[in-house]
């Protein structure tokens, strides 16, 4: 008390943050480039240190993230919505002339190709990523 009467606030309050150094961010940045889908419990278990300080560190001083590889469906704009309805509509029209003839002349075409894979977890399919990443693509089991 007497100390800050006198204006000294050099006095440290709390654990100084010794284990945030050059080193630990360096051992961190390494595990996550070895596997961009380890856990923050992994790297604080390896490295012996808090899950709360590894979390600290891959957020504020790596600006990481972790990020899924979900696809969402493509946004469609009116016109687009509108032909894709006429479209089925002509589809149940020709079902409805020729139920067994229809399967046998129908032909679909996309233009996006998407990569096949069915997490068994969505933490499964989280990675490390930075702000200027490329999206993450699901990878292959």
């Amino acid at each position: 008390m007497a100390q800050s009467k006198r204006g000294d606030f050099s006095t440290c309050v709390g654990r100084p943050k010794t284990v945030t150094t050059p080193e630990i961010i360096d051992q961190i940045y390494e595990l996550i480039l070895e596997d961009s889908r380890i856990s923050v419990k992994s790297i604080a278990e390896q490295l012996g240190i808090s899950r709360e300080r590894v979390g600290t560190i891959i957020l504020e001083d790596l600006y990481m993230w972790k990020l899924s590889a979900k696809w969402l469906p493509k946004c469609l704009n009116a016109d687009q919505k509108r032909q894709r309805c006429q479209s089925s509509e002509q589809y149940l029209e020709f079902f409805r002339r020729d139920p067994y003839d229809f399967l046998s002349r129908l032909l679909t075409m996309n233009e996006t190709w998407l990569y096949h894979y069915n997490p068994e977890t969505k933490q499964q399919s989280m990675e490390w990523r930075h702000s200027g990443s490329p999206r993450p693509a699901p990878k292959n089991s």
